[in-house]
C-alpha cells in the first residue's frame, strides 16, 4: 500500500510540475508576442544595421553581430526590472496637441521647462532618449570601451527601432481607445513574423546625421502620422472578415495560442501597402546611421585596435536575473500587449 501511495504521489508530482512548466512557457510565449516590434523585429533591424555600416566599422561590428542582435530585447526586459523603462520606449504626442504638436518644444529642457519632467515622463521620453544614449554611446566610442559601444549599440537600435512603430507615438498605443485592444502587438509583432523574411531589406549605407535632434524627431512625426491610418485600415479589415476569420489558434511548441489568421493578417497588409515594411527599413538604415553618427563624432576611432571582450561571470549573473525578471516577473510601467 505505502509502495502505491509513493508512486500516485510521484505521479501527482510529475503532472503539478508539467503543469506549472505550460503555464510558465504560455506566459513566456505571450511576453514574447507583447514586446515591441516583437522580439524577431528588433533583433532582424540590428542584425541589418551593421551592413549599412563604412567598412572602418563593420569589422568590429561582424565580429560582435550575434550580441547586437541577441541583445537588441535587453531593453524591453528591463520593463520588468525598472519602472522608469518604460517612458524610454514611447511617447503620447497627441497629449500636447494635433500634427505637427508644435507646442511641444524639440530641445529637453525647453520642454522640461514647459512642462515639468514628471509630465514629460508621464507621456514618454522617446526622442529625447534617442539623443541621450547617442551622447552614451559616442563617449564610449572615445573611451574605446568595447563592453560600453556593445551594450549601448545594442540598446540604441532599440530604442530608433520603437520610435518608427506608429503605435509608440500615440496615447491609444493598443487601440484600447477604440475598441481595437491587441492591434499593437498585431502590427509590430504578427505582420513582420508572418511575412518578414519578404521583405526588402537593401537600404543604402549608414549616413553621417548633421543635426541628431532634427532627425530623430523626423521619424517620430512620420510615425504619429500614420496612427489614423493604422487604425482606420484595421477597423475596415475587421468590418471585412467574420469573428472566426480574424482570430485563429496557432501550436506554439506545446502551447497552443490566440492570434490573428494569417489571411485577416494579409489583408491588412495590403491595405496598409507596405507600411510595415517601410518603417523597418527605416529602422535598419536609422540604426546603422545613429551609430555611424556617434563614431564620427567621437573622432572615428580605430576599431581594430580595442580590446576585444567576452562578459564576465559577474555580467552573466546579471543577464541571468534579468532573464528571470522577464520570465516570471511582471512589467512595470505601460503595458501594450496583445
Amino acid at each position: 500500500m505505502k509502495k502505491i501511495q509513493s508512486l500516485r504521489f510521484k505521479y501527482l508530482y510529475a503532472i503539478v510540475f508539467l503543469v506549472m512548466l505550460l503555464v510558465g512557457s504560455s506566459l513566456f510565449l505571450q511576453k514574447k508576442a507583447q514586446a515591441s516590434w516583437g522580439f524577431w523585429a528588433h533583433q532582424r533591424i540590428n542584425r541589418l544595421a551593421v551592413f549599412t555600416l563604412p567598412p572602418e566599422m563593420i569589422k568590429f561590428y561582424k565580429k560582435n553581430i550575434e550580441y547586437v542582435t541577441e541583445h537588441a530585447i535587453d531593453p524591453d526586459k528591463r520593463r520588468y526590472a525598472s519602472k522608469g523603462e518604460a517612458p524610454r520606449h514611447y511617447i503620447d504626442i497627441d497629449h500636447y496637441g494635433v500634427y505637427p504638436f508644435d507646442s511641444l518644444p524639440r530641445q529637453w529642457d525647453e520642454a522640461v521647462e514647459k512642462y515639468t519632467e514628471d509630465t514629460l515622463n508621464a507621456y514618454g521620453i522617446a526622442p529625447w532618449n534617442i539623443e541621450r544614449f547617442t551622447r552614451k554611446l559616442t563617449r564610449a566610442f572615445e573611451e574605446k570601451n568595447t563592453r560600453r559601444i556593445l551594450q549601448l549599440s545594442a540598446d540604441l537600435g532599440h530604442y530608433i527601432g520603437d520610435g518608427h512603430v506608429p503605435l509608440h507615438t500615440t496615447k491609444n498605443y493598443n487601440g484600447q481607445l477604440t475598441n481595437q485592444k491587441g492591434i499593437h502587438g498585431f502590427w509590430e509583432s504578427r505582420l513582420p513574423e508572418l511575412f518578414g523574411d519578404d521583405y526588402d531589406y537593401w537600404v543604402g549605407k549608414a549616413q553621417y546625421l548633421d543635426n541628431i535632434n532634427e532627425y530623430t524627431w523626423k521619424f517620430i512625426l512620420e510615425s504619429a502620422s500614420a496612427v489614423d491610418s493604422v487604425l482606420a485600415m484595421e477597423r475596415q479589415v475587421t468590418a471585412e472578415f467574420d469573428t472566426d476569420q480574424k482570430y485563429c489558434y496557432e501550436q506554439r511548441g506545446v502551447i497552443t495560442m490566440k492570434t490573428y489568421c494569417e489571411d485577416f493578417s494579409a489583408r491588412y497588409g495590403e491595405l496598409m501597402d507596405g507600411m510595415v515594411e517601410r518603417r523597418m527599413r527605416k529602422a535598419v538604415l536609422s540604426v546603422g546611421s545613429f551609430w555611424f553618427t556617434a563614431w564620427v563624432n567621437a573622432g572615428q576611432p580605430d576599431l581594430d585596435t580595442i580590446e576585444e571582450w567576452e562578459l564576465s561571470q559577474k555580467e552573466e549573473e546579471k543577464d541571468k536575473a534579468l532573464e528571470k525578471l522577464f520570465k516570471e516577473g511582471a512589467i512595470k510601467g505601460r503595458e501594450h500587449g496583445n
